[in-house]
């Protein structure tokens, strides 16, 4: 049986060059995708971005544990913000959401398994997976990598290489289960031995098992370098808290 919520994409930009028409217009797409989440974006204060499995159950130490996580991220004052959908996702923004902080997701348009988590406060969904990768971590002031497939470590090795590459402020990165990420813990260890990355690269990432530990480093580095302060809407600009 097809469990797909919408019918695929067709995959047309990708598939190699097209008319200079079509290429501005998909141009003029994107660029409305990205005003479109700076609008909503822009005032919902400082966040802390969960990245994790959406195929988790409510009932999976790891979904308790992301909730916990989207519960002092709220009590930091911080918003929690995710990918949107159920899982680690739901779990995150529902920690923040019971807790009364602000939860918000960035959705994807998938053929199967992503739709919106039912705590968000606020939300905005894209097409592309580049635009949505962008937001996810233009107004974070740290990760948290939870358990994940393909679509977490996608996120976790963009950020870091971000991050390493001093294309982003040096962020905290904390990576969530290290018996679950001992394979990918030995294979940056081995990266550093191999000389493919700096030794100074394995401080770049935190690995624990311990939220306080997770939450005393995220918590540590921002109080350090920022100090909270709270955006004023333009009137002109038709924008909203």
């Amino acid at each position: 049986m097809d469990q797909r919520i919408i019918p695929a994409h067709e995959q047309v930009y990708l598939d190699g060059p097209k008319s200079r028409t079509y290429e501005l217009k998909f141009a003029f797409q994107v660029f409305r995708q990205f005003i479109k989440g700076f609008r909503t974006l822009h005032f919902v204060g400082p966040c802390i971005t969960v990245f994790g499995s959406a195929r988790f159950k409510e009932d999976h130490p790891y979904y308790e544990a992301a909730r916990t996580f989207g519960k002092r991220i709220a009590g930091l004052g911080f918003t929690t913000m995710t990918g949107g959908g159920p899982g680690i996702m739901e779990a995150a923004n529902r920690g923040a959401f019971e807790t009364g902080g602000t939860s918000v997701g960035c959705n994807i348009v998938l053929p199967h398994e992503q739709k919106e988590n039912p705590y968000l406060t606020n939300s905005v969904t894209f097409d592309h997976f580049f635009v949505r990768k962008v937001l996810l971590a233009k107004y974070s002031y740290a990760f948290i990598i939870m358990p994940g497939g393909f679509g977490t470590m996608d996120e976790f090795y963009e950020i870091l290489t971000l991050v390493q590459t001093k294309t982003v402020t040096q962020f905290p990165i904390v990576v969530y289960g290290t018996a679950y990420y001992k394979t990918l813990i030995d294979q940056i260890n081995y990266m550093n031995e191999q000389g493919t990355i700096s030794p100074e690269d394995l401080k770049l990432v935190l690995f624990t098992d311990d939220v306080n530990e997770a939450m005393l480093h995220v918590t540590k580095y921002i109080e350090t370098n920022y100090k909270i302060k709270r955006r004023k809407k333009a009137w002109w600009l038709f924008e909203k808290r």
